[in-house]
């Protein structure tokens, strides 16, 4: 199938980097796992976002499946508004408008407050925080701004969420930053959503 072009923010048409996948032209050795990721969701090859990307070598996208799974429903310790505000937090650093407008209505839902989204968003300053939100904000910042995180920002993460968490935060961040590799590389137009476009 051939890639189709969409309306951008703008009103002009944008045309993905990329066709949509198809199980003729995905590698023979990996149909099955084609098979496997379309049947997940229904029947329906994905024509947007990160994993519309990897379904052409759909053994990525399988095994990244199983990454996510644990990080979002299975094995995690981290409540709904922790992992949603590492996501919007990992969106907003990496200029990643389809996890912003896939994540940050969640992130409301889960109980992060609008002037919290909101100042993110547009990156304002910060309204007053809880603990676990300063740690989750200050952890992602430090190290996607700096590439290291500082003794003082580690430490206050550990005492916030315990070894376990810490190291789920971690991984959750950077499974978001694989996919918004994929999107921001191969251009992939954030969902249709009611939150106002982010700002990059």
């Amino acid at each position: 199938p051939v890639a189709k072009p969409t309306v951008n923010d703008k009103g002009g048409l944008t045309m993905p980097r990329f066709s949509i996948a198809s199980r003729d032209v995905v590698p023979k050795d990996q149909v099955d796992a084609f098979d496997a990721i379309v049947s997940s969701r229904g029947g329906v090859v994905p024509e947007f976002g990160p994993v519309a990307v990897q379904l052409h070598v759909p053994e990525i996208a399988q095994r990244g499946e199983v990454l996510r799974a644990y990080l979002r429903a299975e094995g995690s310790t981290l409540p709904d508004n922790v992992a949603e505000l590492a996501m919007i937090t990992t969106a907003r650093e990496l200029d990643c408008l389809f996890i912003w407008h896939a994540h940050a209505a969640a992130g409301r839902r889960a109980g992060l407050s609008n002037a919290l989204v909101d100042a993110l968003r547009d990156k304002q300053e910060l309204p007053p925080l809880t603990s676990a939100e300063s740690a989750v904000i200050n952890y992602g910042q430090e190290f996607f701004r700096t590439r290291r995180v500082s003794q003082a920002t580690f430490d206050a993460a550990l005492a916030e969420f315990g070894p376990r968490g810490l190291v789920e935060l971690t991984n959750l961040m950077g499974y978001y930053s694989v996919l918004a590799f994929n999107i921001n590389a191969f251009e992939q137009l954030p969902p249709p959503s009611d939150e106002p476009f982010l700002p990059v």
